[in-house]
Order: structure tokens, then C-alpha cells, then sequence
């Protein structure tokens, strides 16, 4: 089938070491010179595609993270989810998933997630005597949660990419996200009880969690504002990430005073420079679904599945194992921009509910992010710690297992991703 030679040809060339930009675009601009012998009003679909005003909260959410990083707010975030949990088996794991979640929903971005709470977690853990291999993938399967829990950047690119609702997609992954840090959490507890070679400490005083929820109230306050505003119809998606990139500012600023001119402008560098590669891959997958659709090849990818007759369920199966194995080589923004304008028309002629699936895609995408070969948490990890990788990937092997059994259930109960978007909108 003509679907899967393109793809095949387009991975070899991204396996070269192309950057992901230019070989969609290359490879996309070849194929529309080969079929019709020129390039056609490309430029026009290109601007179109980047030109709206849903993809402004990127750069945005991104800007409002980096100065809640360099704000160190973090810190009393781990604290206070430390003084919760540590008198529990493996309490600082519960306390750094614990963590993650609500970074997660602060900065959108796994890496981040897994490199700040990793840098204040993985010592802590180590010194209280965790296994070494707990610890580290505690903290790499954490991480995963920031693309799942909303502000997330690749909800944010499905979105725009499917036309689907950005504020579906953000209340569809709540619950999910929150089953998936309950798993995590459940199975740092019992493995830890069952090793039971770690350090634990009494349960903290009532007074003692009162001042830990003090210390943290901003920290917490963000996502609430945030996700909140955005739910209660007060925001838009991109309204919200420049009121919570506003409010950021003011926390660091003015009550954490941690942040100056000079972090100032290195978030926004940083901001401005992820948010660039996001859009020449955006406009690069652009060139590449355009001239797709020019060879009818989302037509041809329907027929067949209705010739198939794989039913809404068998084209999931057969979506999320093909997206497994392409997440294992390329990274979550290639995956999406790729697959999703592709399958778009098979979507809607099997009435699949492009909420459902986007979750699902992101679930699937955190199993990508701690799966060698090219798992970026993993990489995170490593620079952090410098550990061996065999010992990084044997701690987050588990967690790829528990994030495959939460994916099936998923399947199984889609009302776990649809009932709080059909109640919230």
C-alpha cells in the first residue's frame, strides 16, 4: 500500500539525522514536484496552518513554566508532598509522583517535569537508602505526566492539527492523568514495603501540614487558576496561558522574589526558541499531510479499512501499536503531526470521538518518552545523574507496563476520558 512505502521511505530519512523540520519538508516538497510537477499554492497552506490563534498558548505555557522553574517554587512543592506522604512505604516516591503531577500541570512538558523534580528528588531518595533503580524510574515515569495532565503542549498540536477541542482534550486527560499518578503511586508503595530497606519518619502533626500547604499555596494556586479559569468559560485556552504566565511572574517577582530581568529574558529566549522548532516541524508536517491529501492517500486509508472491516476498536488496536513502535525512534510532536492529519478521515467515517483518541495518543506518547532507544526522559535522567542507562531503563520498565494497562483500560472505558468533558462543556 502506497501509505506505508511513503512512511517507510520518510522514517529512513529521519533515521539519517535529518532534522524532523527539514525532512518533512523535503520529502513532502519531493513527492509534490513527482506528482505534479510543481509546488503549487504551498506557501498559502503552510501560513494558513501556522497562523492561528490556538498555537499562541505554546509559546506562552512555555514561558510561564521556565519562570516557575527559575522561581525554584518547586521546591516547597516537594516539601509539602513529602511532609504528606513520608510516613508511608517509599514516601518520598509517593511525594515526587506526587510532585510531578502537580508540575505536570504547571509547566506541560515532560522533560521539564522529570529534570526539576528529578534534580531535588533522585538525591533525597538515594540518601534515604531507595533502590537506586526505584528512584530513577519513579522520577522518568513521573515526568511522563506532564504531556497527560493539562497545560500540554501536545494536546495543544492534536488540537490544532484534528480541529479538535483544546479544552475537550485538557479536561479529557484530568482523570486519565489522575488514575495513572494513583497507579504510579500504588506501586511505589508496595514495592517499597515489600523491599522495606529505606528510612521513614512519623506522620507529620496536623500543624506541620498546615505549614507545609501555606508554603506551597502559590505553587498549587497556578494550575488551579489556570485550568479553572480556563473551565468556568472566564479564559480561553490561550487566554489562559497568558494569565498564567502573568501570574507566574508576579509569584517569583514580587512574593518569591527569586526572578530578575536577567531570568526574565532567558525564559523568554527559551520560550521563544522551543516554540520556533514546534512550528517549522508544524509547517513541515504541513507540506507533508498537503501533499497526502493531494494523492488521496487519507481516501485510500479509508477505503481500505472499511474493506478491513477492523470496526472502531480494531482500527484503535491497530493505531496505538503502530504509534507504540514509531514512539520507540521519533519524538511526540513528529508522532502527531505525522499520523493525525492521515487518519483524520478514517476518525470520523468510524464516528471514533477525537477526544478519546487524542488521550489515548498521549498516553501512548508518555510510553514513548521512557522507551529506549530514543526515550527522552531517560536521556533527562541520565544527565542528571549520570548513571548507567541499563539501570535507568530496568527502573522505568515497570511503569511502561502500568502506563499499557492503564492504555487498555482507557480502551475498555472510554467514559474514563469523556465523562468530565461531557459534564464540563
Amino acid at each position: 500500500m502506497i501509505i506505508f512505502a511513503i512512511l517507510i521511505t520518510l522514517l529512513i530519512l529521519l533515521f539519517t539525522g535529518v532534522p524532523i523540520f527539514a525532512g518533512l519538508t523535503l520529502f513532502g516538497g519531493a513527492l509534490l514536484l513527482m506528482t505534479q510537477g510543481n509546488f503549487g499554492p504551498i506557501t498559502d497552506v503552510v501560513f494558513h496552518e501556522v497562523n492561528r490563534y490556538l498555537l499562541v498558548a505554546i509559546p506562552l505555557f512555555g514561558f510561564m513554566a521556565n519562570i516557575m522553574i527559575r522561581g525554584r517554587v518547586v521546591d516547597d512543592l516537594y516539601d509539602t508532598a513529602y511532609t504528606f506522604t513520608r510516613h508511608l512505604p517509599g514516601g518520598l516516591a509517593v511525594a515526587t509522583i506526587l510532585a510531578c503531577t502537580v508540575f505536570a500541570a504547571i509547566s506541560g512538558s515532560s522533560v521539564a517535569t522529570a529534570m526539576t523534580i528529578g534534580a531535588v528528588a533522585i538525591p533525597q531518595m538515594l540518601r534515604f537508602g531507595y533502590d537506586e533503580r526505584l528512584a530513577y524510574g519513579v522520577v522518568a515515569a513521573g515526568g511522563t505526566l506532564g504531556i497527560l495532565i493539562p497545560p500540554s503542549g501536545p494536546m495543544i498540536l492534536y488540537g490544532v492539527t484534528t480541529d479538535t477541542s483544546i479544552g475537550g482534550l485538557f479536561m479529557g486527560g484530568i482523570i486519565p492523568g489522575a488514575v495513572l499518578a494513583g497507579v504510579f503511586i500504588l506501586w511505589a508503595v508496595v514495592r517499597s514495603a515489600l523491599s522495606g530497606n529505606m528510612q521513614r519518619e512519623k506522620m507529620a502533626s496536623l500543624r506541620e501540614m498546615v505549614i507545609a500547604l501555606r508554603k506551597s499555596f502559590w505553587s498549587i494556586l497556578m494550575p488551579v487558576f489556570v485550568l479553572g479559569g480556563m473551565y468556568a468559560g472566564i479564559f480561553t485556552a490561550t487566554e489562559a496561558a497568558a494569565a498564567g504566565a502573568w501570574l507566574a511572574l508576579i509569584i517569583t517577582i514580587f512574593i518569591y522574589r527569586t526572578v530578575g530581568w536577567r531570568d526574565i529574558w532567558f525564559s523568554a529566549q527559551e520560550s521563544a526558541r522551543m516554540s520556533a522548532m514546534l512550528f517549522m516541524i508544524l509547517a513541515g508536517a504541513t507540506v507533508f499531510s498537503h501533499v497526502l491529501t493531494k494523492m488521496r492517500v487519507p481516501q485510500q486509508l479509508v477505503e481500505s479499512l472499511v474493506a478491513a472491516d477492523l470496526g472502531t476498536i480494531g482500527f484503535v488496536i491497530v493505531m496505538m501499536v503502530m504509534i507504540l513502535i514509531l514512539g520507540m525512534f521519533l519524538e511526540s510532536v513528529a508522532i502527531i503531526l505525522i499520523t493525525a492529519p492521515v487518519i483524520l478521515p478514517a476518525m470520523i467515517h468510524l464516528g471514533i470521538d477525537p477526544v478519546w483518541y487524542g488521550v489515548l495518543l498521549v498516553v501512548n506518547l508518555e510510553m514513548a518518552m521512557i522507551t529506549p532507544p530514543v526515550g527522552m526522559n531517560l536521556f533527562t535522567i541520565k544527565a542528571i545523574t549520570a548513571a548507567p542507562m541499563g539501570r535507568i531503563v530496568a527502573g522505568s520498565a515497570p511503569y511502561v507496563v502500568l502506563m499499557l494497562v492503564v492504555m487498555i483500560l482507557l480502551i475498555a472505558f472510554p467514559q474514563i476520558v469523556l465523562w468530565l468533558p461531557s459534564r464540563l462543556m
